[in-house]
């Protein structure tokens, strides 16, 4: 792909998100600098707190050498001020660094499934190159009901860098699908 088709294309799809596209844009294209911009990926996420709606855009952009990849959140104004406040940040992970790329796809109609069709309806995906990890705590118990010893704790240490969620209800068909092209040159970059 040539550079400028594929940044006026990543211009087009921050533009239909319709969120501060000057800012989120703005953001990518200061860390991707002057590398080659190979593929992207934009979701907008909006989210609802009561009679609030608070919108994020994530945006991955891969790149010869990394994975860029940057988040645009509104926050609330903090009293005496009006309005909102907007958060853009952008992390660089080398591709050499990432050590899991996983593609998980939720359909509708397993049985009678074609490549090509659009019982896909969910898409994940999580990249992982071990910057955060959560755990998952839980008492441990033993097998005897009456047992009231204290066993301790139990629990998993999960890898839980980044993981980007689509729907073709909430982000439409074309979405998943972009989804699912992205992922699929992320995990042929990062196995070289």
């Amino acid at each position: 792909m040539r550079i400028g088709s594929t940044r006026k294309e990543l211009r087009a799809e921050i533009d239909a998100c319709g969120y501060f596209p000057e800012l989120v844009e703005d953001a990518i294209m200061i860390a991707l600098t002057d590398e080659e911009l190979l593929d992207f990926v934009v979701h907008h996420e909006p989210t609802f707190n009561r009679d609030e709606v608070h919108r994020h855009v994530t945006v991955l952009a891969l790149t010869p050498t990394r994975l860029v990849i940057g988040h645009t959140d509104d926050q609330p104004a903090e009293p005496p001020a009006s309005g909102i406040y907007a958060a853009s940040s952008t992390e660089s992970v080398a591709l050499s660094k990432i050590n899991t790329v996983a593609l998980t796809r939720v359909l509708t109609q397993p049985a009678s499934y074609q490549a090509g069709s659009e019982d896909v309806f969910e898409t994940w995906l999580s990249v992982g190159w071990g910057a955060v990890r959560r755990i998952d705590l839980e008492l441990a118990t033993c097998s005897d009901p009456q047992c009231e010893a204290d066993h301790g704790y139990t629990g998993t240490l999960v890898g839980d860098d980044l993981t980007v969620r689509m729907s073709a209800a909430a982000d439409g068909p074309d979405r998943v699908a972009r989804l699912v092209q992205f992922a699929s040159s992320l995990q042929r970059a990062a196995a070289v």
